[in-house]
């Protein structure tokens, strides 16, 4: 059974950091490429940044460029994502993804099967 735990959420004031985990088990998290997404309040679910399953190739959402940094420690069965100069707009349940298949780069949000249950993110002015 796949598993996908978020921990890390929180409160913080504008220009704030936080690090979000992701403990993954059930599967080879070794050769899986992940990803986190987010849903802002009453927004849909949006894309934040993808890792590959060798850590070497990553991409993130313009709006989070530069601030948020996703990172994976395989040895450990982990995902991170290292997100700093927080904004209120980034106030949002952060979700970890995980494909279906190893190997691949999903190409949308519809291709990834694991998903957590999220962790909430709160940004105050």
């Amino acid at each position: 059974q796949v598993q996908l735990v978020e921990s890390g959420g929180g409160l913080v004031q504008t220009g704030g950091s936080l690090r979000l985990s992701c403990a993954v088990s059930g599967l080879d998290f070794s050769i899986y490429a992940m990803a986190w997404f987010r849903q802002p309040p009453g927004k849909d679910r949006e894309f934040v940044a993808y890792i590959s399953y060798t850590a070497r190739i990553t991409s993130s959402a313009d709006s989070v460029k530069g601030r948020f940094t996703i990172t994976r420690d395989n040895a450990k069965n982990t995902l991170y994502l290292q997100m700093k100069n927080l904004k209120v707009e980034d106030t949002a349940v952060y979700y970890c993804a995980a494909p279906k298949d190893a190997y691949i780069r999903p190409k949308n949000q519809s291709e990834y099967t694991y998903w957590g249950r999220g962790t909430q993110v709160s940004v105050s002015s």
